[in-house]
């Protein structure tokens, strides 16, 4: 039998894979050409250059790798260190947790700095450490930008402030995959050395991107590393570069079109004009979550991500029951709550291509799913509270001034 989806269209809010634009979808919607072919490498430059923008740096290379964000984590590592490399990385979620799993499933020596769910980086933790590194046996620090799980976004420049406090060489990675491109990110100002994201979050494009940024040190770094690697050889791709025809592999060329439609919408509106609609989306949902009287995963204000809300639920109520019956009932796909937190939290995911109205309407769908599931939320407080804040925060569309 045939599944049929319901009415109307899926109300896609988790924090990833996000909804796909209907240009980036007409990008997409070709057949294969010959990546080899003299006309090919214009769309494979363009997309390699302007990629670099969304992280803010002119300094680094950009790698597209046809993978994901877990394949960027990989290359990141493997290209910039060596096997039984000291690495400082702070487990505070579930995608934290996983990359220092992969770290050490790749034979690096992980210092682990394990910090409460729903708490950013310990940074005195990182002070001790460096302090006490007189030997520079510490590689590399490795941090999560934006840990989805918990809705908790880092402070990367205190990092880097640390870092330079104590003039200190490791180098700095970061994974951005469901930060950059939504939530500031400087990756020249605050020096970071490899940052990487993917191409199902902020960009809007189905999975299968994996895009890293490597500065100069990165890449000075990764002519000395032994770690074993082939697939995410950066040295492959520099190679190409060279030659001008920019792949050592086929690449998707129907993604890299769709990754062209993405930054063009992405740059139309302005970088800065899409960090400050996914703060004024960020700050509506908070809204809405204090006025139903539920309370944030993140534990302190200054940890708020924009891109994610994940919202605790009474001890009585089953998180995972209210995802089910949104997507059952309301057609509305929320984040579920992972490892630690499962069953204690939901997640609204606001990154993406998504405006005010869309988001209005999620926030119905999660007031109505709280009343089936038995908690007395008063119908329209948090849609009331947060249009508010969006009808008074809200510019004119630019291009229709």
């Amino acid at each position: 039998m045939e599944y049929y989806p319901g009415p109307g269209r899926n109300h896609l809010f988790v924090p990833g894979p996000t909804n796909i634009p209907e240009k980036v979808q007409q990008a997409f919607n070709r057949g294969n050409e010959d990546h080899r072919s003299p006309a090919f490498p214009k769309l494979s430059k363009s997309v390699i250059d302007d990629v670099k923008r969304i992280f803010k740096t002119r300094t680094s290379t950009s790698f597209i790798f046809p993978s994901t964000g877990t394949g960027a984590w990989e290359s990141a590592l493997t290209n910039t260190l060596s096997p039984g490399d000291r690495i400082i990385s702070f487990r505070l979620g579930q995608f934290s947790l996983l990359w220092i799993d992969q770290m050490q499933r790749l034979n690096f020596n992980v210092d682990v700095v394990d910090c409460e769910w729903g708490a950013g980086a310990d940074l005195g933790a990182l002070k001790s450490k460096l302090a006490s590194d007189n030997s520079h046996s510490i590689k590399a620090v490795c941090i999560v930008h934006n840990e989805t799980s918990t809705g908790v976004t880092n402070d990367i420049s205190a990092v880097r402030a640390i870092l330079d406090s104590y003039c200190h060489p490791a180098l700095l990675l970061v994974d951005g995959v469901s930060s950059i491109g939504a939530i500031d990110f400087r990756m020249d100002e605050w020096k970071v050395d490899v940052a990487l994201t993917g191409s199902q979050k902020a960009l809007g494009l189905p999975t299968g991107l994996g895009i890293v940024c490597a500065n100069p040190k990165a890449l000075e770094a990764a002519k000395t590393s032994k770690s074993v690697r082939v697939f995410f050889d950066w040295a492959d791709y520099q190679k190409f570069y060279k030659m001008g025809s920019y792949w050592p592999y086929t690449p998707s060329s129907q993604l890299l079109y769709a990754l062209r439609a993405a930054l063009d919408l992405i740059f139309e509106e302005g970088l800065e004009n899409v960090i400050k609609r996914h703060n004024r989306l960020g700050q509506a949902t908070r809204l809405a979550v204090e006025a139903w009287g539920l309370k944030l995963c993140t534990i302190k204000p200054e940890w708020n991500s924009d891109t994610v809300t994940a919202v605790l639920v009474p001890p009585h109520i089953n998180s995972g029951d209210i995802v089910k019956v949104a997507w059952k009932k309301y057609n509305l796909s929320l984040g579920v709550g992972l490892n630690k937190v499962a069953g204690k939290v939901f997640r609204i995911g606001h990154l993406g291509f998504v405006n005010e109205l869309q988001l209005l309407g999620a926030l119905a769908g999660v007031e109505m799913t709280l009343k089936d599931v038995g908690y007395p939320v008063r119908l329209g407080s948090g849609v009331a509270a947060a249009a508010t804040h969006l009808q008074k925060s809200t510019p004119l569309i630019a291009s229709r001034i």
